[in-house]
């Protein structure tokens, strides 16, 4: 079992900057891939980006290509999405995910995630 905890969401204006982590517990993350996912409401949760704990390889959506980054620490069994250049349709709340097992596979489908956190808000102003 792996819980997960983010945490570093909040209001920013548009051009700013916020840095998330994911705080994973339970286990120590091997090989696994940890994606973040967005939602806001009445629409679907979407991919963001994730990336391969073990091989450190990530996958970034086109719509925050370039702005957004991840990346992740062995000590601290942590993974943090660090959002710059932030836009309003950024808002939504942010949630990490887990998949325990081929790493290497980009595949965004959020069903193919197995644990889940509680989510961060992130609400960007115009």
């Amino acid at each position: 079992q792996v819980q997960l905890k983010e945490s570093g969401g909040g209001l920013v204006q548009a051009g700013g900057s916020l840095r998330l982590s994911c705080q994973a517990s339970g286990r120590t993350l091997s090989r696994d891939r940890v994606g973040w996912f967005r939602q806001t409401p009445g629409k679907e949760r979407e991919f963001v980006i994730s990336i391969n704990w073990y091989g450190g390889s990530s996958d970034i959506a086109d719509s925050v290509k370039g702005r957004f980054t991840v990346w992740r620490d062995f000590a601290k069994n942590t993974v943090s999405l660090q959002m710059d250049s932030l836009k309003p349709e950024d808002t939504a709340v942010y949630y990490c995910a887990v998949r325990a097992r081929s790493p290497e596979d980009r595949t965004r489908s959020l069903l193919q995630y197995r644990y889940w956190g509680q989510g961060t808000q992130v609400t960007v102003s115009s």
